[in-house]
């Protein structure tokens, strides 16, 4: 069967995570996606290199599947093959400030002038409208917008996520409404623009918390990794390393006092509910200590699966490289870049589809890879395309 975007054309002009692993995700569908960078390569080809040639490793990820060029539309010639390019795409992608959208030809206005029916998907750090429309940043401001930051960490030291959760969701939420508006086009034979922002992303995935605060004036202040609304939940040493559990609901409490061998906490009112138990969250997280420090992480993940308990071991990177089950669900591809010692282990597509399943076809593009083999498509010839990498068009 055809992958469900096979005949898409996706043009990526994104940087970073945003918008590229929004374009990634469209191309496992089976979207061909065109990676278009500056003549010097996007910013974040080169984050973190791990590969010989500078690569860096976040581009292993979200370059897979993706053809590559080169192209500066701010220059006449440029603008021209950027027009050309866009009549023949379905979707263009940009998480760029608006004024620059304008400046290289990519807001919708533009677009529209040259394919009626296009879509185009930007993502902007704030959004609009509003005082902040026009302002620039990354994942980690609109984690301190949305007050994660304050609620992470310790009580006085607002700590960020190590990982980017707000760049992905951004994808995945981009990625979702493309494919909304891909079915209303179908429909209607209308293109749209689809807008995402990190802040409307963060604010999503804080907006109970928000909701809380709203309604009940809770004014919480961060516990570090114990949680506030349930008991037990949060990290425990034992004898050769950590884990964490995670108990929400009474039918799970009822499982861990049971285990605890402490059956009485069954009857304490302080304990009745999620909230009350989140209220004293610091006495059950030391009896939950207590247990654990006694046990080797084996045992006591042995143990609390045998209660049917969420728990988990805290891994390091190359522990959950190596992890059983990573490796035998096949969580991991190994991929092959050009300047890397080994494959490198890009993550598979975060969903399973029975019928028409997403795949890794190929990997990154090396700079400019494609950019000869896209123009002739677009009816270039060697003399025009050798001229356009003399003038740095291309």
């Amino acid at each position: 069967m055809a992958a469900v975007l096979a005949g898409i054309r996706v043009l990526d002009f994104g940087r970073y995570i945003a918008g590229p692993f929004c374009a990634t995700l469209l191309s496992d569908l089976g979207a061909d996606v065109i990676r278009i960078e500056k003549v010097d390569g996007g910013e974040d080809r080169w984050t973190t290199p791990v590969a010989k040639g500078g690569d860096g490793a976040g581009f292993m990820q979200w370059g897979r599947n993706k053809r590559g060029m080169t192209l500066n539309p701010r220059t006449r010639d440029g603008a021209e093959i950027l027009k050309r390019l866009v009549a023949t795409a379905d979707v263009v992608i940009a998480n760029l400030p608006p004024a620059t959208l304008v400046e290289m030809g990519l807001d919708y206005a533009s677009l529209v002038a040259v394919k009626p029916d296009i879509i185009l998907t930007t993502a902007t750090a704030f959004g609009g409208p509003g005082p902040y429309a026009e302002r620039v940043g990354f994942d980690g401001v609109a984690q301190a917008l949305s007050g994660n930051m304050y609620l992470t960490g310790e009580a006085g030291s607002p700590t960020k996520n190590f990982s980017p959760y707000v760049d992905y969701s951004t994808a995945g939420f981009s990625a979702f409404g493309t494919l909304a508006a891909l079915l209303h086009r179908r429909a209607t034979g209308e293109g749209q623009h689809v807008e995402a922002s990190l802040l409307r992303s963060a604010l999503t995935i804080m907006n109970g918390t928000l909701i809380e605060q709203a309604l009940l004036a809770k004014d919480r202040v961060a516990t570090g990794n114990r949680g506030q609304t349930a008991a037990p939940s949060d990290t425990y040493r034992t004898r050769d390393g950590w884990l964490l559990v995670s108990v929400v609901g009474n039918p799970l409490f009822e499982r861990w006092a049971r285990l605890m061998e402490e059956p009485h906490w069954l009857t304490d009112p302080r304990f009745a509910t999620d909230e009350g138990r989140g209220d004293h969250g610091d006495v059950i997280s030391e009896r939950m200590a207590r247990w654990c420090a006694e046990r080797t992480t084996a045992q006591a993940i042995a143990a609390l699966e045998a209660a049917r308990l969420p728990c988990g071991e805290v891994l390091s990177p190359q522990e959950a490289l190596d992890n059983e089950h990573v490796r035998a669900a096949q969580l991991l591809a190994s991929v092959d870049f050009p300047g890397l010692d080994k494959p490198a282990p890009v993550a598979v597509t975060p969903i399973r589809m029975s019928k028409t399943p997403p795949t890794i076809r190929h990997r990154a593009p090396l700079l400019g890879e494609h950019t000869d083999s896209i123009l002739k498509e677009l009816g270039y010839g060697e003399a025009a395309i050798a001229r356009f990498r003399s003038e740095r068009v291309i």
